[in-house]
């Protein structure tokens, strides 16, 4: 028979069409404003005790939760609007302290017995949530100078090692100059770069007792390249730490790094995390050469002169013991005297460095070097120029009172939110390279709510004219097409919920096009029945000479969208992907609901039986 699907295809098509409408389903439930409450280690899970502390500070800011949910890992605190939301989320933060990460989230009211089946909504993104932006800049040259300054201490460390004898090793204006006294000398100087530092080209001036080191142009890349992902993975563990739900960090180009933090409504304290560059360095301090003939110039070949915030002067070694990127965990607490202070946790490699030198360094005084890079905004010439510092100072001087390794405490912080932030700053990592603020929006949670009513409203509307023009025009026939419309529009949102995709604008505008290519098709197989009919063929012979003739050249016009859409999502950045992502979907969705899904109807009505006229 001409006009007959096969048993099988009836129930793959209606299969389809099911678990689609149970995906789907939970994007009609909404979500509650809540807080969510974890430890601040990201490895430790939360007692019934500390839920139960929770549980009475929610108490204490005056409110009460629609619902209070406790797992293994965290705490979820329901309730009915905004207000009591922030209200209790700056509650817990004031109260709970630094061993708790406090999160702002919309939690989904989906029922159990789908969430059990693992049907999840949609995430929002930022322009329909609310939030903010922030594009950051990482700076190539400060990734490129820091790297200089490591290979003149590698350098230095290597020609020691082997005994190899030198006057000095500098950075000077690009490059890394070895001074010898004598010929032979530079010819061991020889032997050990090309042995160890084959990433730095060599350049003999005329000056026959120097070599000067320049990092070649591949390797100047790689530290662009690792800088900018090294930035990346550090601003993602810190977003972690701010416990911000559904981040978006993506790159942009060579240089720039996107942000966006739905729900953040607190940009202060997002840029103070987000573009600090922080870390802490533990060194030896001289006490074999005079302070104040270092202050007056005549700096050891082996120590650098620093300063503590108070402007106490001190000689310390310049071989680093330990530095913030073997540090894997921190908080804050304060000392025995109460004051505030840092619990530091080294890696094996820290652990073996601090535990091999504290073992001969009994009795000794050691400091903590705090690290930061600044940006400042100057006035030069009627002009506003940013200019990096880099700040160091010593924050701790202590005596070495006995073997330690794995883990210590930092003291020597000005109060405890100095603390708690350093704290953050060491459990997420150093930054790379500095990175510059160079643009910042904000979308408040009133403007994502109108930005969805309206997106809502665009769809409603347009999908209305649709469903009443197909009705008219094509009867039967376009009453048909309209339930395929919705079969569409279902499955595009059931696979974006599979996918745990984040819906924004530009995907909402992704959808409602789908819905437009999802009738053109129709039309092209409707029209071409009408045109079988006009030439005298029998109906059941029109509709499948329709269906057949008509596939060529919907497949053509689906696969050319298709392809843009893929160049969209390759080459778009943001938002872009995220309408590239919706088109893709709905373009292969309207393809099976406008072909398969309408045919299956209409075999329904009109095969199996003689017919003398169609409805459309």
């Amino acid at each position: 028979m001409q006009n007959h699907f096969p048993l099988w295809k009836n129930i793959l098509v209606l299969t389809i069409f099911l678990i689609s409408l149970i995906y789907a389903l939970p994007n009609l439930y909404g979500d509650d404003p809540s807080v969510q409450v974890s430890s601040a280690n990201a490895t430790a899970k939360l007692t019934d005790d500390q839920a139960k502390q929770i549980e009475a500070a929610i108490k204490t800011a005056g409110v009460t939760p629609k619902a209070f949910e406790f797992n293994n890992s965290q705490v979820l605190a329901r309730f009915t609007n905004t207000d009591e939301q922030m209200k209790v989320a700056d509650s817990l933060r004031e109260n709970l302290g630094d061993n708790y990460t406090v999160a702002l989230n919309l939690a989904p009211t989906t029922p159990s017995w789908l969430r059990a089946l693992g049907a999840d909504a949609m995430y929002l993104g930022l322009d329909l949530r609310g939030g903010v932006h922030f594009l950051l800049e990482v700076d190539m040259d400060a990734a490129v100078k820091q790297a200089e300054e490591r290979y003149v201490d590698d350098v230095r460390l290597a020609l020691r090692a082997e005994k190899v004898h030198y006057q000095s090793v500098a950075k000077d204006n690009g490059y890394i100059k070895v001074i010898m006294k004598t010929a032979e000398e530079k010819a061991d100087v020889l032997k050990v770069v090309k042995k160890d530092f084959r990433v730095l080209d060599i350049t003999e001036p005329p000056a026959s007792e120097q070599i000067w080191l320049k990092i070649s142009d591949l390797e100047v890349k790689e530290i662009k390249k690792f800088a900018v992902a090294q930035n990346m993975t550090t601003l993602r563990n810190r977003v972690n730490e701010l416990g911000v739900a559904e981040p978006v960090i993506q790159q942009q180009g060579e240089n720039r790094i996107v942000i966006q933090l739905p729900g953040v409504q607190d940009t202060t304290r997002a840029k103070e995390i987000l573009g600090t560059t922080a870390t802490l360095e533990y060194r030896l301090v001289d006490m074999e050469h005079d302070v104040q003939q270092a202050i007056e110039g005549h700096v050891p070949v082996g120590s650098r002169l620093y300063y503590e915030k108070n402007g106490t002067p001190h000689l310390l070694d310049r071989r680093v013991i330990v530095t913030g990127d073997q540090i894997v965990d921190a908080a804050s607490n304060v000392d025995d005297n109460g004051r505030p202070a840092v619990s530091v946790t080294l890696n094996g490699i820290g652990a073996t460095k601090m535990g091999n030198l504290t073992k001969v360094s009994v009795g000794k005084p050691m400091a903590v070097v705090f690290i930061e890079y600044k940006n400042e905004t100057k006035v030069v010439n009627g002009e506003k120029v940013r200019h990096k510092e880099k700040v160091e100072k010593i924050i701790n001087v202590a005596t070495i009172q006995g073997v330690f390794s794995k883990r210590f405490q930092t003291t020597g912080l000005d109060s405890p939110q100095e603390a708690r932030n350093l704290a953050l700053l060491l459990r997420a990592g150093a930054l790379a390279a500095p990175v510059d603020m160079v643009e910042e929006r904000t979308v408040g949670p009133s403007l994502g709510q109108d930005n969805i009513n309206k997106g809502i409203l665009s769809f409603v509307v347009g999908f209305a004219l649709v469903v009443l023009f197909m009705a008219v025009y094509y009867r039967l026939f376009g009453i048909i097409a309209n339930l395929a419309l919705a079969f569409n529009v279902v499955i595009v949102v059931a696979i974006l919920s599979m996918l745990q995709a984040t819906l924004t604008l530009p995907g909402i505008a992704g959808i409602i096009l789908t819905v437009g290519m999802s009738v053109d098709a129709n039309v092209l197989i409707f029209e071409r029945v009408k045109e079988e009919l006009r030439n005298g063929n029998a109906a059941q012979s029109a509709i499948f000479i329709g269906y057949d003739k008509a596939f060529g050249t919907i497949l053509d016009s689906h696969f050319t969208n298709f392809v843009v859409a893929v160049v969209l999502f390759a080459f778009g950045t943001g938002s872009v992907k995220g309408f590239a992502v919706t088109l893709i979907i709905g373009i292969l969705s309207s393809m099976f609901t406008a072909i398969t899904g309408t045919r299956m109807v209409i075999n329904w009505v009109y095969g199996n039986r003689r017919v003398d006229k169609l409805s459309i």
